[in-house]
Parts: C-alpha cells; sequence; structure tokens
C-alpha cells in the first residue's frame, strides 16, 4: 500500500468527483504517494456536464483521508507561465516532484465545415503547449538520477478517426509524438516518458443511448471506468515500470472500433 511513500505527483485537470483525474490522484494517493492537482472551474462549467463548484475541494478532502500531503491549486493552463506557477508552488506547497501525470485536455465538437482559428488554438494551448512545457519543466527540474515519471493521457487518435472532434484528435494525436521523442531526450536523467490512452471512458458525460452503443464494442460486457485507467498509471509510476518509456499503451479493455 506504501509504495510510492516519499514521491510526490502532479496531476493536471482534476475537477471532478467522477473524472479520470480525480480516479489517479486516489490511486497515487492509496499507494503513499503525496498530491498536487491542479483544476480550471470555468472549463467544466462551460461544459455540458458541469460540475459543482466545491468539487475540487470535496476531491481534496477524500485524499486527505489517505494521510498523504494535498494540495490543490486553481489553475488556467492556457497562460504562458502556467508551468513556471504550477512547478514553483508545488515546490513551496510539498517538495519536487517526482511524476507528472498530464491529464489536463481541452475539448469541443467541431469538424472541417465548423473549425475557426481561435477554438484550434484553444486546444493547442493546453493539450500540446501546455503539456509540452509541463514536460520541459519537470525534466529541468528533476536531479535524482532515477525514478522520474511522466504519463500523458491521450485519446487513441490513431487507432481510428474520430469524426467530429477535428481539433480535439488533431492536438491530441501531437500527444503521442511528444511522448516518444520526450522519452529519448530525458531517459539520460532517469524519467520514463508514456502515454495512456483510457479508451471511452464513463466520467459521468455519457447519455444513456451512447452507453448502450458502446457496450456491445467492449469484449468483456462493461464500459471503461475511471479507475482502470487509474489502476495502469499507477503501475507506469512504480519502480516495477522503470524499463517502460516511449509507448502509447491502450489501457481500453479491448475496445473495438
Amino acid at each position: 500500500m506504501n509504495q510510492l511513500k516519499g514521491k510526490v505527483a502532479v496531476v493536471t485537470g482534476v475537477s471532478r468527483l467522477k473524472g479520470i483525474g480525480a480516479a489517479i490522484c486516489g490511486e497515487l494517493a492509496k499507494a503513499g504517494c503525496d498530491i498536487f492537482f491542479t483544476y480550471w472551474t470555468d472549463y467544466d462549467l462551460s461544459m455540458p456536464w458541469s460540475i459543482e463548484v466545491n468539487e475540487p475541494q470535496q476531491i481534496k478532502e477524500r485524499l486527505d483521508n489517505y494521510g498523504v500531503n494535498v494540495y490543490a491549486m486553481e489553475l488556467d493552463l492556457t497562460e504562458q507561465e502556467a508551468a513556471n506557477q504550477l512547478f514553483s508552488t508545488a515546490i513551496e506547497k510539498l517538495g519536487k516532484p517526482d511524476i507528472l501525470i498530464n491529464n489536463a485536455a481541452y475539448s469541443t465538437n467541431n469538424d472541417f465545415s465548423t473549425i475557426t482559428a481561435n477554438e484550434l488554438d484553444r486546444h493547442y494551448m493546453v493539450n500540446v503547449r501546455a503539456t509540452t512545457l509541463l514536460c520541459s519543466k519537470f525534466g529541468q527540474l528533476f536531479h535524482k538520477k532515477s525514478g522520474g515519471r511522466i504519463v500523458n493521457i491521450t485519446s487513441g487518435q490513431f487507432q481510428g478517426p474520430m469524426p467530429g472532434e477535428l481539433a480535439y484528435a488533431t492536438t491530441k494525436g501531437a500527444v503521442d509524438a511528444l511522448t516518444i521523442t520526450l522519452a529519448a531526450e530525458l531517459a539520460h536523467k532517469g524519467i520514463t516518458v508514456n502515454a495512456v490512452n483510457p479508451g471511452p471512458t464513463d466520467t459521468g458525460w455519457m447519455t444513456n443511448d451512447l452507453k448502450d452503443y458502446l457496450l456491445n464494442k467492449f469484449p468483456f460486457g462493461r464500459i471503461g471506468e475511471p479507475q482502470d485507467v487509474a489502476k495502469t498509471i499507477k503501475f507506469l509510476v512504480s519502480d516495477d515500470a522503470n524499463w517502460i518509456t516511449g509507448q502509447i499503451i491502450h489501457s481500453e479493455g479491448g475496445f473495438q472500433r
């Protein structure tokens, strides 16, 4: 239960109790890891699923129950200095991090006929720029020679087309390329870099009709849950995974497109 005791993890995009980010934090905290997480309320409030404004605080309180140190920070990752602000605060509150989980994402529906420069820029700033700069800053700050972990959340863009999500598919697809190149660049510092695709995951956004449609595509007879990907990530950040890097892992229960 304490395999990550003494480690510090930074997790972005943790705002909803049913979200993947909250599940990741929970699995790491159960393993003894201190948690620094970020959230951005304005984004979630603008989405169809929305949130209760106190959900990040509720997440923090749940994590506190595991007896680890927890700090939550509201942060707009589209700001140019967001990476510097995040790590300076994380170091002040919990110390230098050993683990970075880039879970935050920006996603709206669009296709070739509706996409705009402004909307593409919004996707780029969170999904590509912020992720890249956070990885860069983490790598610069890590000096332990071993045990560094970066996990990026992707969405299986190269498993098949994603009609109606052109900006999201384009920018999240870049995360796969980023992961592979960073893995080569950061190996000498003792940092592994991997990406995880959780597949369709029931975090509260799915309609009943969509669930019925997706269910037949999962050979295990159920839809993915946040804990499924969270457990995969807990393994990837553990010492047992120190020989795994540069991989795009499809932790999606055999989902058939």
